[in-house]
């Protein structure tokens, strides 16, 4: 439990953001207003030169976390949502095909619905109720050879891992490019870009990189040529009206949030100083229990994978008869546990798993929560069962 004010709460949010954050992460962004808060790149003092040090480590850092080659193919975003935009507008066009999954999250399945309405094909890849891939379907579409496959990593409702490996071999084989988010899985599930074959990730600071809100990130393969979706100063060519063609410089304009990027160097050193395999089967062995807890609830459906394995520390389920945001609602005001209700910005994978009218309760544990949060909660939802209504 952790102590928000004067507040205990159980916060198994960490699917949304997690929280709370290695002590250096707090630290990190404090030093960066404090002594660094210039503009990178852009002036020749000191401060600016100790900000444009720091970018550029953060790039290291995340290169040797993915298995990215070049860091200055790695670009800093506002979020993984915004990479998303960035990489779907930045690389079709009309007549173009999109291939996609029905478990993606509206970062994915809302842009590529504005694509569709500008000319470009969608095609989604239906999935299975517990939120696994057609994979015969895939590989059927991608032997179409589309513009591009489009893919979730980790479902943010179900938890279930994709086989991005799989898919990766035949897009790199046909020529296809694939573009991953991996908002869920980030910082915690094993990422090499190289060796899954992917040609761009999308991916959120905030969540497994432990890193602060408004931050994120897309690799783009050296390959790969992405319109910028925004342009306007880099602190390069400032001599031309023209956006500069290297990178990251052709997508990065503007002031970058420095002290998040600060934030995000912390989050990721810390989980190169702790170990991401350690804090994967930490949070696994949260997953589970908290599994089986909910699993000898009669009364508790439980969606996705029945086991950790094949599948992230996020836990949706529903109770008979009872409101999921009722639920939701009571394990916060009674019992301090920090959880989220309703369809989580992914009405694809609520179809997919027959609960788009009900949405469901998630529980998504944290390298931070403990076997005894876990158990406190399983106790919680047992009684909310007890007390009906």
């Amino acid at each position: 439990m952790k102590n928000k004010g004067e507040l205990i709460v159980i916060y198994l949010d960490n699917a949304a953001t997690t929280w709370p954050k290695p002590e250096c992460v707090y630290q990190a962004v404090d030093t960066c207003l404090r002594t660094m808060g210039a503009n990178p790149g852009r002036g020749g003092h000191s401060m600016a030169r100790a900000a444009s040090m720091l970018v550029y480590e953060t790039r290291e850092a995340l290169a040797e976390l993915f298995g990215i080659a070049d860091a200055n193919q790695l670009v800093f975003t506002h979020n993984a949502t915004d990479a998303i935009s960035m990489a779907v507008f930045g690389i079709v066009g009309p007549g173009d095909t999109i291939v996609t999954t029905a478990m993606e999250h509206n970062a994915v399945a809302r842009a590529v619905r504005v694509a569709q309405s500008q000319g470009v094909t969608v095609k989604v890849i239906p999935c299975t109720s517990t939120g696994q891939l057609a994979m015969e379907e895939m590989e059927a579409a991608i032997r179409a050879k589309p513009k591009a496959v489009i893919m979730t990593h980790a479902s943010n409702v179900t938890g279930t891992i994709m086989p991005v490996t799989e898919v990766g071999k035949l897009t790199k084989k046909l020529g296809v490019t694939l573009l991953v988010d991996a908002a869920q899985t980030a910082g915690v599930e094993d990422i090499d870009v190289t060796a899954m074959g992917i040609n761009i990730l999308a991916f959120s600071g905030h969540k497994g990189l432990l890193g602060p809100q408004g931050t994120g990130g897309l690799y783009v393969q050296e390959t790969i040529s992405i319109r910028p979706l925004r342009v306007g100063g880099t602190g390069s060519m400032s001599e031309s009206d023209i956006q500069p063609e290297f990178m990251p410089d052709r997508l990065e304009s503007g002031t970058p949030n420095t002290p998040g990027i600060a934030g995000i160097k912390a989050g990721v050193d810390f989980i190169l100083a702790t170990g991401r395999s350690k804090i994967q089967a930490k949070e696994m062995e949260l997953t589970n229990l908290l599994l089986e807890g909910l699993r000898q609830i009669p009364e508790a459906t439980v969606y996705g994978q029945q086991t950790a394995h094949g599948r992230t520390s996020v836990v949706s389920f529903t109770l008979a008869g009872r409101d999921s945001g009722q639920i939701a609602h009571l394990l916060d005001k009674n019992y301090n546990i920090a959880c989220r209700s309703g369809l989580h910005c992914a009405p694809w994978a609520h179809q997919t798993i027959g609960t788009v009218k009900t949405g469901t309760v998630r529980l998504s544990p944290g390298y931070f929560n403990t076997e005894e949060e876990i158990g406190q909660t399983i106790i919680a939802v047992r009684e909310l069962v007890a007390q009906g209504g």
